[in-house]
């Protein structure tokens, strides 16, 4: 049920809210709480409760391997032992459950671990993979502090309605429809109260647990460049808890895609959004796996994966600003009239997008032209300028790079990549991954993940919607005027 609260001020000319209250701006928003709650209040933000958590599942998970052990030893042979992966597999499942509980920066955590192939055993990595950010809602009343504090005023002066039943909860954060004292509809993604006030602790919490399964992971390997990563990791963390960010991303991009008129991204309404409350303007939508809704509406899947194409091959390939998270639940075909004639594809959850760096789109651009010419030496050069290879993996990268060659020519050579609807796209992904997986000293940058990933996301998604559709003809000429480009 819709809450209608009292206003009394009507109209959106209010001059804007200042900033939250001066003070810790960690703490603003915090349920005020007396008793056994504000004892589960610290126990969270002060690092205790996922402390004793993440304890209790690493002796579960060392006694799993001692157990392993101890019976290799007192009955070998191969039928008396569970087979490694499927071993690696449950204990990652386990992992996968505590994480997505502890929610905030544990799920991200255990996203961004799902990415790096390079460093996670992929029997690991899949469960995390799965590791799906929809969690149970907060009520309202332990949220409307934020919100409250956030804006600088009460919740009935910003919202002539606010319901209180959420859209969805992610891991730091929910939404909710509300309507704005004119009566315009929009949604407002609210941060989880104790996310800024517990990131200290959560980041030493996982430092010290990342640092330790890397550790043991690496025994008679190469060894991971931990702070690199860490630092990539807690990074992009911070981008994603500040919503101004995320405002100003989606800004850019509907800015860079204006011209393209089947692109719509939400309106930021700039008044009634900070750094942990975002509020954007509704609009009624069908998500991309509702088949009967796009039926209904009379929108073709093929019109739709045709736009989605033209608008990532432009992000990724001309604009460097690109939205990078691009699954079913972050695109939507608007429900209007005349969508079966001109659909328009929606993009909302800009908090993952990433800017790509000058230099790297260069080397990135060398290393395409080193992959179409098959020439292994330029190709470990580019690699190297990245620093994407370990000190002392380079004779190893190096083979491992050439047989990937011999493969792709083998299987038609570099000019199949501009053929066919992905499919040779799709077989280069998994010639990358295998390269990742099976490569010891190879680490990317994950600003490089995170833009290959997209263009995985995009290149699976169309063959699952639309597999007639050749999505690298629609992309090639992008890929082209970034090839003959310079930044």
């Amino acid at each position: 049920m819709t809450r209608r609260l009292e206003n009394k001020h009507e109209g959106r000319g209010n001059p804007a809210p200042q900033a939250a209250p001066s003070g810790d701006t960690r703490l603003s928003g915090l349920p005020q709480t007396r008793g056994l709650g504000a004892v589960r209040v610290w126990l969270r933000t002060s690092g205790v409760e996922p402390g004793i958590r993440i304890l209790g599942c690493s002796l579960a998970t060392l006694l799993g391997i001692l157990y392993t052990s101890l019976h290799r030893r007192i009955r070998p042979g191969p039928a008396s032992l569970e087979d490694p992966s499927e071993a690696l597999r449950r204990r990652g499942e386990r992992w996968a459950r505590l994480l997505g509980s502890l929610r905030g920066a544990y799920v991200k955590a255990g996203q961004f671990a799902a990415s790096r192939p390079d460093l996670i055993p992929p029997a690991a990595t899949a469960p995390l993979a799965t590791l799906r950010d929809r969690v149970p809602p907060l009520p309202l009343a332990q949220i409307q502090g934020v919100i409250e504090s956030e804006l600088g005023q009460p919740l009935h002066r910003a919202f002539a309605e606010f319901e209180p039943t959420p859209l969805g909860a992610a891991s730091i954060a929910q939404v909710h429809r509300a309507t704005l004292p004119d009566g315009t509809p929009v949604v407002v993604k609210v941060q989880y109260p104790w996310i800024q006030a517990s990131l200290a602790a959560d980041l030493k919490l996982l430092r010290a647990l990342a640092r330790t399964l890397l550790w043991l992971g690496a025994r008679g390997r190469w060894r991971a460049d931990f702070e690199r990563f860490f630092a990539e990791f807690s990074e992009g963390l911070a981008d994603e808890l500040d919503f101004t960010q995320e405002a100003r991303a989606a800004a850019e991009i509907a800015e860079n895609l204006a011209d393209d008129p089947a692109i719509q991204v939400p309106e930021i309404v700039a008044d009634l959004s900070r750094r942990r409350v975002l509020t954007m303007v509704y609009c009624p939508c069908i998500g991309l796996s509702d088949r009967p809704g796009l039926e209904a509406l009379g929108v073709q899947p093929s019109q739709i994966v045709e736009i989605l194409a033209r608008a990532y091959a432009r992000q990724v390939f001309k604009d460097g600003l690109f939205h990078a998270d691009p699954h079913p639940g972050n695109l939507f075909v608007i429900d209007e009239p005349g969508a079966q004639q001109s659909p328009r594809v929606l993009f909302v959850d800009f908090g993952l997008h990433r800017r790509l760096s000058p230099e790297l789109r260069n080397e990135m651009r060398l290393g395409i032209f080193a992959l179409m010419q098959r020439d292994p030496d330029r190709f470990i050069e580019r690699m190297q300028a990245l620093d994407m290879i370990a000190p002392g993996a380079e004779a190893g990268v190096h083979q491992a790079v050439s047989s990937m060659l011999e493969r792709i020519a083998s299987e038609g050579g570099s000019e199949g990549l501009m053929q066919g609807p992905g499919g040779q796209v799709l077989g280069l992904k998994d010639e990358a991954k295998r390269l990742l997986q099976e490569t010891p000293g190879l680490q990317l940058p994950n600003d490089l993940l995170l833009y290959a990933k997209t263009l995985s996301y995009l290149f699976a998604l169309s063959e699952d919607l639309a597999p007639e559709v050749d999505v690298m003809k629609i992309s090639v000429p992008y890929l082209l005027e970034f090839l003959g480009g310079r930044d």
